[in-house]
């Protein structure tokens, strides 16, 4: 038996006790817990974790935990609020902490008090690529300190306290120190000459250590930057202040982490063109890649730190000009060849080639000042790119830059390229029409992409452009990063429904619905985008794999991104595959009114309801003398009203049926206007049936508009609109929150870019604090303010977590804005610049400069002026 009195027995067994310590507001029912990577602390599981316990000091909350450890102890370790059950409610954000024991402690026996902050989503901001790598990269440069511990003043058993100051500081100027000043003699009694001198310890961290006599306590201090011209920056707020039990006896050792230096944050603009606009003199009929470089240049040279783009991903679905919308993706991973620049495909580019590409640049150049020719560029591109890579094909494909680029990237470029022959090979991306292939397969796709087949050169080539590409892409973004200015992508919400993604993944969309957003101020009939939804539950089973690979990709070329219709995370509008606008829709995911719960309420009558409700009087009004026509073609007569036939019972069986129509001279109208007013008599619901679940029901958007529900009761309408506002403005927040923590932090995760996202349109009460918490930036755009009472923004109260801008590329420039209404200009100078004087008709200078002033002047941490060009 070993003997355990023996020294090193007891050399062995020595400890100390760590005693975490937070302040936190919880909820009733929450609770703190601390987690980590050594046993101790539960191995990160959160199950296992030291649970903390709270006790008020003042106005804050404080929860505290110990536990004993091994002398030599080291661990990362995270806080989490949780339930009674431990299940995870809330995390922190940012870096893991990191914890080593100095050998100071190693005699054992010995305190040692965490005092840590919550790290937010916004401390976590200086860690993100466009931060790190590009506007804080100098603080790289400097000298990292990793000396032991060393203290000039010996430490006097219960007569003084060790203390280890620590602060987060990104943004510190060549030549400047961090100092620590305060109340006590060892930090210098606010003198900075004789304060506590922090050294550099990587990662934006500056740290100290200074033993600092009991009786100095309690200690207000602050933290400062102080320059080699003598230049003091104090953080501003409120004086800090540590506090200890000076009844102990025992030597105490306090380690600090008092989070982000406190001092005014740091603000830049930018502006944001789509990939199609920065055209340069050498680029063939469209912006491409590389001209990204002279842009950057005059972003450099105009003070601006940031270029936006909008997606550039390839779209080529359709093979004609639809394809330049740039939010409807054929492969969210695969680069659009539009953006290709064909010149730099080879130095050795033959002269007959040239004189392609010379030919083609004046007939294209000639169109650039109606529009830009998509198709014809595309085809021009193309074209030239093949007869380069039949060239040098095995040149670059046996290149070890070709090799590593494809091992990097086949998962997504095999599938792509076979989806490309394919498209091509059938005529059409509805790859339901390919027989055989429609049904992806990992088998079928290495026959498809076999070196034995026929068609490989074909394949290669997409591999080629890709390449090609990627190349240009790195180029331009590398560039961006050296120069000091952020490049920021843009993540589309959605897919095409006929896309390498739906047909390679089909479990992760719902194909038989529709995405959309809801009515709103700008169009009543909402928006119908016409991509599949989400199936997050199917996606959640593997951690969400094909977003977080999306996002890596994306984290080669940007340092920032947009996040598109940021809401679709939290929910997203579901329309049935065979709507065509965006109105009968529902919020997927929500909790619908059960047949149940409006039975207990006194509503049954469920076919009156759900069923478009359609009379005579109404027939007439909307048609006149031809309304009997109108009913013929599309209606049944049913008792006291009409139902559609079976034929046009869909928005978008009465668009074919009209088009067949019109082909054979049968309407009485204009076919627009015939199919608006069916339209509008196929939406006059009050509930929608969830045609997967019978008996649950959703309220039609506006349904107090209808005059389905105008002829109700008094007792059916009080009750359906008190159902109506519960079911989109309260029941649905909790599991909207839950939804949005779920899936957001994944894509945060999946790379260091910085995240902004759109948050416009009808906002849920739970989407800002989830993005606050999450150090997500939001959107502000002026004359589309988040504030229902307001016609206008005002940039001087937006908070700093967010992107101001005039407009953006969803609505009208500037100056089409304000020339477009003579009502608005009134209401905008009045209103906005305080003037009664006559509005200029035409956006003068002074009006321009009044609103990027605005902007410029705003507390947002980001101002993006769209740069006003012609779209393709």
């Amino acid at each position: 038996m070993a003997n355990l009195g023996s020294s090193s027995a007891t050399k062995s067994m020595k400890s100390v006790k760590l005693k975490f310590r937070i302040p936190y507001f919880t909820e009733w029912g929450q609770r703190l817990l601390v987690c980590g990577s050594e046993p101790t602390l539960g191995s990160w599981n959160v199950k296992k974790g030291l649970l903390l316990s709270p006790f008020h000091q003042g106005d804050e909350l404080i929860w505290t935990g110990t536990v004993a450890v091994p002398c030599c102890f080291s661990c990362e370790y995270s806080y989490y609020v949780v339930d009674d059950a431990k299940n995870v409610l809330r995390w922190e954000m940012g870096n893991k902490r990191k914890l080593i024991l100095p050998p100071l402690l190693q005699e054992g026996g010995q305190t040692l008090e965490l005092h840590d902050l919550w790290q937010t989503g916004g401390d976590a901001l200086p860690f993100r690529s466009a931060f790190k790598d590009v506007i804080f990269c100098k603080s790289s440069t400097l000298n990292i300190d990793r000396q032991e511990v060393i203290l000039q003043d010996k430490l006097d058993q219960g007569e003084s306290v060790l203390v280890r100051f620590k602060i987060c500081c990104p943004n510190v100027e060549e030549g400047t120190s961090v100092y620590v000043i305060g109340s006590s003699t060892k930090l210098g009694n606010w003198k900075v000459q004789d304060g506590l001198k922090l050294q550099y310890t990587g990662e934006y961290i500056w740290e100290a250590y200074c033993v600092i006599p009991k009786s100095d306590f309690p200690i207000k201090y602050k933290y400062c930057k102080y320059g080699k011209n003598g230049c003091l920056s104090l953080e501003i707020g409120s004086t800090r202040e540590l506090s200890i039990d000076s009844s102990k006896s025992q030597l105490q050792y306090i380690f600090l982490s008092d989070g982000m230096l406190r001092e005014m944050p740091w603000r830049g603009a930018g502006v944001a063109i789509p990939m199609f606009s920065v055209r340069s003199e050498v680029d063939l009929g469209v912006g491409e890649f590389l001209d990204l470089k002279l842009l950057v240049d005059w972003a450099v040279e105009s003070g601006f730190h940031l270029v936006q783009l909008l997606p550039i991903n390839d779209t080529s679905v359709h093979g004609m000009w639809w394809d330049s919308y740039p939010y409807s993706s054929l492969s969210v991973f695969a680069l659009h060849p539009l953006y290709l620049r064909v010149q730099a495909l080879s130095e050795n580019m033959p002269e007959d080639i040239k004189n392609e590409i010379r030919n083609a640049k004046e007939c294209l150049d000639g169109k650039y000042m109606q529009d830009v020719d998509y198709e014809a560029t595309m085809a021009t591109k193309l074209s030239v790119a093949k007869k380069v890579f039949m060239q040098e094909r095995d040149l670059i494909l046996d290149s070890s830059s070709f090799h590593k680029f494809f091992s990097a990237n086949e998962d997504w470029l095999k599938p792509y390229a076979a989806f490309c022959f394919l498209r091509d090979f059938f005529e059409t991306s509805d790859h339901s029409q390919w027989g055989r292939f429609s049904n992806y397969s990992k088998d079928k796709l290495e026959k498809l992409v076999s070196k034995d087949t026929s068609h490989y050169d074909t394949i290669c080539f997409h591999y080629y452009v890709q390449f090609h590409l990627h190349s240009q892409l790195s180029e331009a973004a590398a560039y961006a990063r050296a120069k000091g200015v952020i490049l920021k992508g843009d993540l589309p919400i959605g897919v095409d429904r006929n896309s390498v993604d739906t047909w390679v993944y089909p479990n992760l969309f719902r194909m038989n619905t529709s995405t959309g957003a809801p009515p709103d101020c700008f169009d009543k009939n909402g928006q119908n985008w016409g991509f599949p939804t989400y199936n997050w539950e199917e996606m959640s089973k593997d951690n969400y794999a094909w977003w977080r690979a999306r996002l890596t990709q994306m984290g080669k070329y940007f340092t920032a991104y947009r996040i598109d219709h940021i809401l679709g995370f939290f929910r997203i509008w579901e329309l049935p595959d065979h709507a065509m606008t965006g109105l009968i829709g529902k919020f997927r995911p929500s909790i619908p009114l059960s047949q149940e719960e409006l039975e207990r309420e006194g509503i049954w009558d469920f076919d009156r309801l759900t069923r478009p409700y359609v009379q005579k009087e109404f027939l007439q009004q909307k048609f006149g003398d031809s309304w009997t026509l109108i009913a013929a073609n599309f209606l049944n007569e049913y008792l006291d009203r009409y139902e559609f036939k079976e034929d046009c019972n869909t928005e978008k069986k009465i668009a074919a049926k009209l088009k067949s129509c019109a082909e054979k001279s049968l309407l009485p109208e204009s076919e627009d206007k015939i199919r608006h007013d069916l339209f509008d008599l196929l939406k006059n619901i009050v509930l929608i049936r969830d045609p997967e679940h019978a008996r649950n029901f959703y309220p039609r958007f506006n349904l107090e508009d209808t005059s389905s529900f105008r002829d109700l009761d008094d007792h059916s309408k009080n009750v359906l609109k008190r159902l109506y506002y519960d079911y989109y403005f309260h029941r649905q927040e909790k599991l909207w929150q839950q939804n949005a923590l779920k899936t957001l932090p994944v894509l945060l995760n999946s790379s260091d870019m910085l995240a902004c996202g759109e948050d416009l349109g009808l906002i849920p009460a739970c989407v800002h604090p989830v993005m606050q918490e999450l150090g997500l930036i939001g959107l502000r755009i002026q004359r589309m303010p988040s504030e229902p009472d307001l016609e206008f923004g005002n940039p001087s109260q937006y908070s700093y977590m967010t992107v101001c801008a005039p407009s953006c590329h969803d609505c009208s420039t500037l100056r089409a804005w304000w020339e477009e209404d003579e009502e608005r200009r009134h209401r905008f100078v009045y209103s906005v610049m305080g003037s009664d004087e006559l509005p200029p008709s035409q956006c003068v200078p002074d009006v321009a400069y009044f609103i990027i002033r605005q902007h410029v002047e705003a507390p947002s941490m980001w101002a993006i002026f769209p740069l006003q060009c012609r779209s393709v």
